[in-house]
């Protein structure tokens, strides 16, 4: 009798969780559908007509160049500086092997912006410069910041990240066996790494280089900034300047197919992955470089770092200190306080419907289960401004509609429920960083035991109750690092909030971008440098993991014989054997 009635309530919470469970995912697909729908849509033929023959093309070449070298970039500085620290010890190793991952704390448009500020020709550097030597301005050549080039090279200090990460865990991971027989075969230390080491990052590599892309193909304030036309930037010149919203949806539905593109290059790179998780192998102690060698080692991991985070960190704490004013300005306070409640509500209506998702995959471990998760985990691929498209369509439309009815029924005149409040602007940040908040819930419910539900289940628990006493204090920790990571995301956002704001809102990072578009960088520093603390915390958390798993590799080394080498050797160093697929 007691399992009929615990059965009854299990299939309950089922049909209730997953009905529940398909309509929300179904609303976090709206945006992406309402883009791609626009395909469909005629649209003004003499937009068309103009941008096929004025812009088009140059948005389709600059996004190309930005893609290849952004691609090409990341991969070189994530590539060497992983290898360098997983294989090698040199000094200063200890600390850059998580010093390499404080650019995620640097918004690429907050570092386009201090750059700039430093470089141009009247920045600090070009000014001491012409006071060394005399010049004048006409006299000497300097590269430009504001070009192609510049925001090529601002991008690909900003994502390596992705790559280095990546790839520094997959030479962790690789087994000492492959790395000895080749090194037994008479294969020298460069060979070993370019046919054994390499190959076998691969995937990683392609997985760290396609959200690289991703995140370069969605940036708006680096290329804006900058000059440069780009889809974004095309997005939002069609929307607002030419008035043709179906053509800028047309545009974001482009920018959307090679998005996709991406995703299928990235899956298909995973599925070629093969790993042996059956046995565990010996790992390589690493190579201790020595003399010119580690010199060269400890610069190369420097330079990315000190680029990517040290010296805009410090131009935006300048650049604070020359206008202290903006301390007490009551619009940075304003728009510190609107960032804190978006980033705050979302940060907690994402850990909820996060853990809905989660839980219900866990009750009901079905295929059904996985595509929702699978759909509601798309929003984190596409660009901002997409989304922010793609979410005002309908928005828009329903917004009419109710304040037609409301005023026909009632005689109330209500305005824009959703577009004309924050309602619109937390839908558009829950489709876009959603997924950031499942996975890591996902991550954390995976560790609780099976047996604790059937223990919960004997002593006659339901599953929501199971849920508040069992899994929620069990999950805290991962609940509050999805809560934190969402928060930063939002804090960060800027081309979706620059669409779905309401009229006269202003967030750091919006209020960061119009200071820059009017030139008044002096100004900027203390509200970009408010961004930069906020995102350095869960980087911190990160670097603390990193740090911690560096210590456990020292103590599984520390029986090994270690190898002294003057030149540089492929290897990796002592972790855990790799279980399954963990590219």
């Amino acid at each position: 009798m007691y399992d009929s009635m615990y059965g009854t309530i299990m299939r309950r919470s089922f049909s209730f969780l997953t009905l529940l469970a398909t309509l929300l995912a179904l609303l976090a697909v709206v945006p992406l559908a309402s883009v791609l729908a626009q395909l469909l849509q005629p649209s003004t033929g003499e937009i068309w007509a103009h941008l096929l023959r004025t812009v088009l093309p140059e948005y389709l070449a600059n996004t190309g160049w930005i893609a290849l070298g952004v691609a090409l970039g990341t991969v070189a500085v994530g590539v060497s500086c992983a290898w360098l620290t997983a294989a090698h010890e040199f000094p200063g190793r200890r600390l850059l092997e998580w010093a390499l991952i404080l650019p995620f704390a640097m918004p690429a448009y907050v570092m386009a912006y201090a750059y700039t500020d430093f470089l141009q020709v009247s920045g600090a550097l070009q000014s001491a410069l012409r006071e060394l030597t005399g010049w004048g301005v006409r006299e000497y050549w300097f590269p430009p910041i504001r070009s192609l080039g510049g925001a090529v090279a601002i991008l690909v200090l900003a994502l390596y990240p992705y790559v280095y990460l990546l790839t520094r865990t997959a030479f962790l991971e690789r087994s000492a066996a492959m790395h000895e027989a080749a090194r037994t075969l008479g294969a020298s230390p460069w060979r070993t790494f370019w046919r054994v080491s390499l190959p076998l990052a691969r995937p990683a590599i392609a997985a760290g280089t396609a959200l690289a892309l991703m995140e370069a193909l969605a940036d708006y304030g680096t290329v804006a900034y900058f000059g440069i036309p780009t889809f974004t930037t095309g997005i939002f010149r069609t929307w607002y300047s030419l008035g043709d919203r179906v053509a800028a949806a047309q545009l974001a539905a482009m920018l959307v197919g090679f998005v996709l593109v991406l995703l299928w290059l990235e899956q298909t790179s995973r599925r070629r992955a093969k790993f042996d998780g059956g046995r565990h192998h010996a790992a390589a102690p690493r190579t201790r470089l020595a003399g010119w060698r580690a010199a060269l080692a400890t610069c190369v991991c420097a330079l990315p770092a000190i680029l990517g985070f040290l010296l805009p960190a410090v131009l935006l704490l300048t650049m604070s200190l020359r206008e202290p004013l903006a301390a007490v300005d009551p619009r940075f306070w304003r728009a510190a306080g609107n960032s804190l409640l978006l980033a705050g509500l979302t940060a907690l209506l994402a850990v909820a419907l996060a853990l809905l998702f989660a839980y219900h995959a866990r009750l009901n471990p079905s295929a059904l289960a996985r595509l929702l998760n699978r759909l509601v985990g798309l929003g984190y691929a596409l660009p901002g401004v997409v989304i922010a498209v793609g979410v005002l369509l309908p928005a828009a439309a329903l917004d009419n509609l109710l304040a037609a009815q409301l005023r026909a029924l009632f005689g109330w005149s209500v305005g824009l429920l959703i577009t004309g409040s924050i309602a619109g602007l937390v839908y558009a940040y829950l489709v876009r960083f959603l997924a950031t908040a499942l996975h890591t819930v996902e991550a954390g419910l995976a560790k609780i035991r099976p047996a604790l539900d059937e223990a919960a289940r004997t002593l006659g628990s339901g599953p929501w109750r199971t849920l508040a006493h069992i899994h929620a204090p069990l999950l805290t920790k991962s609940l509050l690092t999805a809560a934190l990571l969402v928060f930063v995301d939002v804090m960060k956002e800027l081309p979706a909030t620059l669409v779905m704001r309401p009229f006269n809102f202003d967030t750091l990072a919006t209020r960061v971008h119009t200071l820059a578009a009017d030139e008044r960088l002096a100004e900027l520093g203390l509200p970009a440098l408010t961004l930069v603390l906020v995102a350095l915390g869960p980087v911190l958390l990160l670097a603390r993991q990193i740090a911690r798993h560096g210590r456990a590799d020292r103590r599984l080394s520390a029986s090994l014989p270690r190898r002294r080498s003057s030149a540089p050797a492929a290897g990796s160093c002592p972790a855990p054997p790799p279980a399954g697929d963990r590219s």
